[in-house]
């Protein structure tokens, strides 16, 4: 990860650019998601629309690893699928849950967030699992105010969840964002409050729970880039890119 970045009005207007196109995608992702579309439709027309607002797709191309880039616009993660799961010719079932996760790059600077849908009706359990993890993700973000530490985001979050008797997964964490895709500092999900880098107005964090409806252990297939649930289970991820303030932080994926 790159060093922590404060950024400047400018700056933070530039990334108001770049988050509001990750939220129009979230929202017309949301009225496409339903039984029998390919996860493939969905990163296509993801891509034409991000491209049509004169920004990149941040994640395609995305990696450390040259002969194994991410080779899409979106993550695409279905029921145990965690996090970077791969666009592909599978077709959407009724009662899955399918997160998506979508980064934009634009005037130089990114955009990142991520929502996890229900494809028609979803069970019960499953509706407990988006609703504790979409609430976590806000019992985090009250925290990320100057003043605080990272690790109060932590704590609200990891509090909710294990509330409702889930778990948040400990491999993947929130981190900065804005100059680069990832930045200092990381942001767990799990942690004691009162503790970690102190948060200072100007700070752009990427907050993002993962929430398995079982064990929080996750292992990564043999395409090098799915990470899914090692018991099976289902898991959710919320993210929206905030920016800390005084007294109360602004929320950027936002349409």
């Amino acid at each position: 990860m790159a060093k922590v970045y404060i950024k400047s009005p400018a700056e933070i207007e530039l990334m108001r650019e770049s988050n509001k196109i990750v939220a129009e995608v979230l929202k017309m992702m949301s009225a496409m998601i339903k039984p029998g579309v390919t996860t493939k439709e969905l990163d296509q027309f993801a891509e034409e629309f991000i491209r049509s607002r004169q920004a990149e797709p941040a994640f395609k191309g995305y990696g450390t690893d040259k002969k194994n880039l991410f080779p899409a616009s979106l993550c695409v993660s279905v029921d145990d699928e965690v996090v970077h799961g791969i666009p592909s010719s599978r077709k959407l079932i009724e009662g899955e849950i399918v997160s998506i996760d979508v980064g934009v790059k634009k005037n130089k600077f990114y955009g990142d967030g991520a929502w996890t849908f229900a494809v028609g009706k979803i069970s019960s359990d499953k509706q407990r699992l988006l609703q504790a993890t979409e609430e976590s993700l806000y019992e985090g973000i009250k925290q990320a105010v100057s003043g605080k530490r990272v690790h109060d985001i932590s704590a609200a979050v990891q509090r909710r969840v294990e509330y409702e008797g889930f778990s948040v997964v400990r491999d993947l964490v929130g981190h900065g964002v804005g100059k680069y895709l990832h930045e200092e500092p990381a942001v767990p999900n799990y942690g004691e409050s009162g503790t970690g880098l102190l948060l200072k107005t100007g700070m752009t964090l990427a907050i993002e729970p993962m929430v398995n409806a079982g064990s929080y252990r996750v292992r990564v297939d043999a395409d090098g880039w799915t990470v899914r649930t090692v018991d099976g289970k289902a898991s959710a991820h919320f993210e929206h890119t905030i920016l800390v303030k005084d007294g109360k932080p602004e929320i950027l994926t936002i349409s």
